[in-house]
């Protein structure tokens, strides 16, 4: 099993179509490029033979595996992308290789050095989104012992933006430090597939990463602090506040929050992208620092210090206090004396623990997607309007309940040891007895009579989401179907229309070539007469072509709300000519409706927005969206929205004019 996820991770970066995206700045020598080709194949015939010793066919086993593949895939991307923007990156790259070999050697010996080592050293891991191995640096203490009882804390660090890091320069900024002094903590130092400001993939990656460590060592789950600067602040924001209940304390220093006032932009967009912007600015959520503590930094003369004292002032006005630190005379950079105050709140806040489920009395929360929906007790589960904002208060009262007030929520669920009766929006409903005290949650659903409590046969046919209604990990836009595991699937059959497919097949090689390069990450695709049921269980499906030419989009358009004939595509009243205009658009997927099935898109914005800002990497298309294309005289397309828009809570589209 580990010798056929490693080995297809390897094989699968070397098969990957060349599309280079150079940003050299240096020339390297032919020969240097051929010397690190060489060893690097060496290096990747050490891991097959690794990937095959049944010592390693375990968890444990796996990791190691990893810790060693991540240098091989780390030099591959960058000689696969010429990404040599300076003259001493070859040198890393020759140091990655060095590196990988002795780990190699030492794993085949039975004695990896690293696996405890104190410092800084690079690991790896599998990612589930794509395959791919994916690193990131992990700091020990001294005395470390994943087989001793102790529970150690964590610290979650987000680097800021780096455009000229790679991989390799990931690793070469952070192999073999030495542990800072006085350090009591493990520190996971996330890589975040490159420079995305920690969305889609690069979120996942935190996560993963996080999951990864905790498997190895013994994390204490309750002291686990998030902290970053820069664009690492602003990941610090967007994950602090939209997962509130995960940290012992959270720690955005001069990052972003918003789209409008950080781009400057007076014009509003179009409202299928306008709302979606949402997901991410997390000024929005800063009613969610009631739940975790927020220590927040910016220089005086910087910027992005009005990212800190906006937020501050968003959460000052509905009663939440969030702790504001300025360097005076600092610039884009922390000031000394502020750090070690930074540090401090950080440490005390870590020692002191988040509170654990049954502890937390109150909670104040807020979110503008089912995506982030949970806080400890208390999860939303479905919306009245979507990307409105939806509200919760709850406090569990000194008789034992548990009052909750909801602002756009249809149905929620407690943890049914909370309390003994719930009192939602005035209704009191049984919580501790109810659905005969069978499930962890009880789920609660508003109906034109108020609400109402949920049995416990109607408890599973609301999990199961029959209705398909919009949930987590199944609300949209299009973008969100690339944050965990999907496959491509292309037509094989002759299609209606050749300019139409042609411009189907140009979206696939796009987003293969963008989520290579800018996500780091691995498009995995397959021919429609190769889909199994094993892969319609797993994995979201993205689909390309039309009904004739890709069998398995065939299969599912009688799920679909769209109409699509040889000359024609209808949607809610709307027809489009199939000659010119491309739809794009994310649905349950009708063979299997707890993943996505998304036709002819990756993801919607593009290489001109990784190379700005990350705060342009926001959806374009919404949930469905019909783009009319030009082709250009190099095989490319010229594409131009001309309609789109996002489902409804209940999946089902706008009425034609809306």
């Amino acid at each position: 099993m580990i010798r056929s996820v490693v080995c297809a991770v390897l094989l699968s970066a070397v098969c990957v179509p060349r599309f280079v995206i150079s940003l050299s700045a240096a020339e390297v020598p032919q020969q240097v490029r051929e010397s690190l080709q060489t060893q690097l194949a060496e290096l990747q015939e050490s891991v097959e033979i690794l990937s095959a010793k049944p010592e390693l066919q375990n968890p444990d086993g796996s990791a190691l595996v990893a810790d060693v593949a991540v240098f091989a895939t780390a030099v591959e991307r960058m000689l696969r992308h010429d990404e040599f923007p300076k003259d001493n990156y070859a040198e890393q790259a020759a140091s990655a290789i060095s590196t990988g070999r002795q780990r190699a050697a030492e794993l085949d010996a039975g004695k990896p050095s690293w696996a405890l080592k104190p410092g800084t050293t690079i690991r790896g891991y599998v990612s589930s989104i794509d395959g791919t191995v994916q690193p990131y640096a992990l700091t020990l203490p001294s005395g470390v012992d994943p087989a001793s009882a102790n529970r150690w804390p964590l610290h979650v660090r987000l680097h800021g933006r780096a455009d000229d890091m790679n991989e390799v320069n990931f690793i070469a900024r952070n192999e073999g430090q030495a542990p800072p002094e006085g350090q009591s903590w493990i520190q996971l130092d996330v890589f975040g597939r490159g420079n995305n400001a920690y969305r889609w993939a690069g979120e996942t990656d935190v996560f993963e990463a996080m999951a990864d460590v905790q498997r190895r060592f013994r994390i204490d789950p309750d002291r686990i602090t998030l902290h970053g600067f820069s664009m690492g602040g602003a990941g610090a924001w967007h994950l602090g506040l939209h997962f509130p209940d995960r940290w012992s304390s959270v720690g955005p220093g001069a990052g972003f929050v918003d789209f409008y006032k950080y781009q400057k932009q007076t014009e509003l967009l179009p409202e299928w992208q306008h709302a979606t912007l949402g997901i991410y600015d997390a000024i929005d959520y800063a009613l969610n620092a009631f739940d975790v503590p927020v220590c927040t930094y910016g220089g005086e003369d910087d910027a992005q210090l009005v990212a800190s004292t906006s937020t501050v002032d968003a959460a000052k006005e509905l009663g939440v206090s969030i702790k504001l630190l300025v360097g005076p005379g600092m610039g884009h950079a922390f000031h000394p004396d502020s750090f070690r105050e930074f540090m401090a709140f950080h440490e005390a806040h870590s020692k002191a623990g988040r509170k654990m489920n049954q502890q937390r009395r109150e909670i104040r929360f807020t979110t503008r997607t089912l995506k982030y929906n949970r806080c400890d007790w208390l999860t939303i589960e479905e919306v009245g309007a979507v990307y409105e904002p939806s509200t919760v208060q709850a406090a569990v009262t000194d008789d034992g309940n548990v009052t909750v007030t909801t602002k756009n929520v249809a149905a929620l669920s407690l943890n049914r040891e909370i309390a003994d009766t719930a009192v939602i929006d005035g209704t009191p409903l049984v919580c501790r007895s109810a659905a005969q005290g069978l499930l962890p949650d009880v789920y609660y659903r508003m109906t034109s009579n108020g609400w109402r409590v949920l049995s416990y046969d109607e408890s599973r046919g609301f999990q199961n989401n029959s209705e398909n209604h919009k949930r987590r990990g199944l609300q949209g836009p299009i973008d969100d179907a690339f944050m965990s595991s999907f496959v491509c699937v292309k037509g094989t059959g002759k299609p209606f229309d050749d300019q139409h497919q042609s411009w189907a097949d140009f979206t696939l090689s796009r987003f293969r070539r963008e989520f290579d390069k800018w996500l780091r990450g691995n498009a995995r695709v397959i021919e429609d007469s190769e889909l199994d049921e094993a892969t319609i269980a797993s994995s979201h499906l993205i689909l390309f072509g039309d009904p004739q030419s890709n069998s398995v989009l065939k299969r599912v358009l009688p799920g679909l709300p769209v109409t699509w004939q040889e000359e024609t595509i209808t949607i809610g009243g709307r027809t489009f000519d199939t000659a010119t205009h491309g739809l794009s658009l994310i649905f349950p997927n009708p063979l299997n409706p707890r993943k996505y099935v998304v036709i002819n898109s990756g993801h919607t914005f593009h290489e001109k927005d990784f190379r700005s800002s990350n705060a342009w990497l926001f959806p374009r298309l919404g949930d469905i969206a019909v783009q009319k294309f030009t082709p250009r005289d190099d095989g490319t397309f010229d594409e131009e929205i001309v309609w789109a828009a996002n489902f409804d809570a209940h999946w089902m589209l706008p009425a034609a004019g809306e």
